[in-house]
């Protein structure tokens, strides 16, 4: 299985350029603190909060403009597509199905993680 922290660890390195939002930033502390990820968060000593501002330090945050509705089933994903957009992003990594089903925005391909992973020098 595919561990996410070694996308975090590629952008240490420099290998590759994060970006996200403040409005991205806000749902992802939302669905840490969800309680499926409860023991994860307490196997690996660490708040969602502590997990938010580690990424945001690695991540460039810019300011994304709407785009027209893309995803009807959760408008949420939206913002994602937005903020690779305006990031000029090469790719998506996501876990989530409905951006997964897209396979690509505007030329943005969206990969999961292991695909992403597979392609990292």
């Amino acid at each position: 299985m595919v561990d996410p922290r070694e996308i975090l660890d590629a952008a240490r390195e420099g290998k590759i350029d994060l970006f996200t939002s403040f409005i991205l930033l806000e749902e992802l502390e939302d669905v840490l603190t969800r309680e499926k990820f409860a023991a994860r968060l307490q196997a690996a000593k660490v708040t969602a909060h502590e997990l938010i501002l580690g990424y945001a330090a690695l991540a460039a945050a810019i300011e994304v403009e709407a785009i027209d509705p893309v995803i009807l089933a959760d408008p949420d994903d939206d913002y994602v597509l937005a903020c690779a957009l305006k990031a000029h992003a090469e790719v998506i990594v996501s876990g989530d199905s409905h951006l997964l089903d897209l396979k690509q925005y505007h030329g943005i391909r969206i990969l999961t993680a292991a695909e992403f992973l597979a392609e990292i020098p």
